[in-house]
C-alpha cells in the first residue's frame, strides 16, 4: 500500500515522521468500524542520546469524539536513540467513522536526565475517496 497521509515535526532534534493509510482488509464499514495503520519513524537528528519514555495520543473521529491514549513506550519498547539513529514501528487505530485525526507527543529523556515532549504533528485518517 502507498501511504495516504503524512506529517512531520522536529522537537529538539527529534524528528517524528508519520505515514498513515486505510486498512480496508481490517475494516467493517457496515459495522461502523474503520481501521487505519500508521508507520512512525523517530530520528535523532540532534547531538544528545534520547530515550522514548511514554506516549500521549489525542484521537478525534469524524463526530468530534476525542479519545486520549497514554502509556509507556511504543509497541512494548522504550527505544534509546543515539545521534543519527532511527526507530520505526507500525501500529493501528480503529475509528467509528471513516475519517479522523491523530496528534500527540512522545515524552523523551536525554542522557543528561532532561525530559521534553517531542511533537507528533497532526495527521489524517481517512477512508479513500471520503470528502470532508
Amino acid at each position: 500500500m502507498v501511504p495516504m497521509f503524512t506529517s512531520e515535526a522536529v522537537t529538539r532534534g527529534v524528528r517524528v515522521l508519520v505515514n498513515a493509510e486505510y486498512a480496508a482488509a481490517r475494516s467493517r464499514p457496515a459495522d461502523h468500524y474503520w481501521f487505519f495503520l500508521y508507520t512512525i519513524t523517530i530520528a535523532n537528528d540532534g547531538d544528545d542520546t534520547v530515550q522514548l519514555v511514554t506516549r500521549h495520543w489525542i484521537i478525534t473521529d469524524g463526530n468530534n469524539h476525542i479519545e486520549e491514549v497514554k502509556g509507556p513506550g511504543v509497541v512494548g519498547e522504550q527505544p534509546v536513540l543515539k545521534p543519527g539513529e532511527t526507530f520505526t514501528y507500525t501500529s493501528g487505530c480503529p475509528l467509528r467513522t471513516p475519517f479522523g485525526v491523530m496528534t500527540g507527543t512522545y515524552q523523551m529523556l536525554t542522557g543528561d536526565g532532561v525530559e521534553f515532549d517531542a511533537t507528533i504533528a497532526p495527521f489524517t485518517l481517512s477512508e479513500p475517496y471520503t470528502v470532508h
